[in-house]
């Protein structure tokens, strides 16, 4: 009885390393996916007051659609 027990609690140590490393892979590429997307986020903030001076006062000029 014992040695069923010991069996039975090295499989679950067994089967929660697995999933340890699993979510240690997960993680990892979540981070790395969160920096990405930060670095994209500044470039885009870096890039927006050049995108706003290139019009009057940050304001789009107020244009008619092309079907007129």
């Amino acid at each position: 009885m014992d040695e069923e027990r010991l069996v039975d609690i090295e499989i679950k140590l067994s089967r929660a390393d697995d999933m340890l490393d699993e979510l240690n892979k997960v993680v990892y590429a979540q981070q790395k996916k969160i920096e990405t997307l930060e670095a994209l986020y500044a470039a885009i903030l870096r890039r927006l007051p050049e995108t706003s001076s290139d019009h009057e006062g940050g304001v789009l000029p107020h244009e008619k659609p092309p079907h007129y």
